[in-house]
């Protein structure tokens, strides 16, 4: 069948854990749906990480419904096992995913539903699911300073950082003290001299190598899940943190930076010398042979052909429910309900409110 005449009830665009889950809770409720992602393998946006990320939440908060995580309950999966994970998670599951499959736009039908297109072909669907990715889509935030540094300096984006045979021999300094900040930090510091430039983003206390880690960490998850929501206050506040500035670090103390070498100054890089060095806030000049951009992403929903963005660029939603565009739902979004909705431990619980809302609103449709 020519794709421009296919016809499915909910359109899941991404087949990262959250799609999966989406597409799971509406299979148990008798929904048919289809997950489009645009890598060619389920998992591949873990894949392309770098090398040493580590989930911060053990295997046993880690598991999606219907699956557990494999292997031993307390150990921190790292990105290939959680991509491995998905990938026999849909399958497992049979849940309907079509692979190289990249949605271009999707419009709003004036009658109620809505046309995603891809390349020259379309699908029409009454429902989509945004769940592509946290900010939807991996858009990295590079500051335009960026390109006022000398070139012979090497710049990454946390995106194409892998290891530290990508840099060259000399001093490096990562921008962003956030979670992959602190990470490719710790890690480059065992290389080089290593620079970590931006202001403190809070620390999880916890002590991964405590004795007292397992109890902790059930306790953690719970505040992530039921403490930290959008219903408090002290969830509200740390939403605005977290979407606008990077979440409070976890694995990675700043100790450990200390005992590693690392260079800590909580100054941003605000511009660059006359001769292209990043320069400091302070006025500090620093020579560096590399910089790592730990800066994130900025959301970017422009392919969506709806006013759905407030005006700090994300979406007008509630637990994933777009009610001023009838159908569009997203499941994956950072703070989509809690601090734990960026995280495997807490998208099942999304994706199963985002599923109840699509059958509910397939049951009250009338007929035409």
């Amino acid at each position: 069948m020519h794709m421009s005449h296919q016809h499915i009830e909910t359109l899941i665009i991404g087949a990262g854990q959250a799609g999966l889950a989406t597409a799971h809770e509406l299979g148990r409720l008798g929904r048919e749906c289809l997950v489009v992602d645009a890598n060619a393998r389920v998992g591949d946006n873990w894949r392309c990480h770098y090398d040493s990320l580590k989930l911060y939440s053990p295997a046993r908060f880690d598991g999606l419904p219907g699956m557990t995580f494999p292997g031993d309950p307390w150990h921190f999966p790292g990105k290939d096992e959680v991509a491995d994970y998905l990938e026999r998670y849909a399958v497992d599951l049979a849940l309907p995913v079509r692979l190289q499959t990249r949605i271009e736009r999707v419009e709003p039908l004036d009658g109620g539903g809505f046309t995603a297109h891809l390349g020259a072909g379309a699908l029409e669907c009454e429902n989509v699911v945004v769940a592509s990715g946290t900010f939807g889509g991996r858009t990295p935030h590079v500051p335009q300073l960026a390109s006022s540094l000398d070139p012979r300096i090497r710049q990454l984006h946390s995106t194409t950082y892998k290891n530290p045979a990508q840099l060259q021999v000399g001093a490096t300094l990562v921008v962003g003290a956030s979670h992959s900040g602190c990470d490719i930090a710790y890690e480059l510091a065992e290389h080089c001299r290593t620079i970590l430039a931006g202001p403190d983003r809070g620390n999880i206390p916890l002590d991964w190598r405590s004795p007292i880690f397992r109890p902790a960490m059930s306790v953690v998850v719970f505040a992530w899940r039921h403490v930290l929501t959008r219903r408090t206050p002290m969830g509200r506040k740390e939403m605005a943190a977290v979407r606008h500035h990077g979440a409070p670090t976890a694995r990675v103390k700043a100790r450990d930076l200390a005992q590693r070498g690392v260079e800590r100054v909580e100054h941003k890089v605000t511009g660059a010398s006359p001769d292209g060095r990043p320069m400091l806030a302070d006025g500090r000049v620093l020579e560096v042979a590399n910089v790592v951009w730990a800066t994130g992403f900025r959301p970017d929903f422009s392919w969506i052909d709806a006013p759905i963005t407030g005006d700090d660029g994300w979406p007008r939603e509630y637990r994933g429910v777009a009610e001023a565009v009838p159908g569009l739902y997203f499941c994956g979004l950072s703070f989509q309900y809690a601090f734990s909705s960026m995280v495997l431990p807490g998208v099942g619980r999304d994706a199963a409110y985002v599923a109840h809302r699509i059958a509910e609103r397939a049951r009250r449709r009338v007929p035409a």
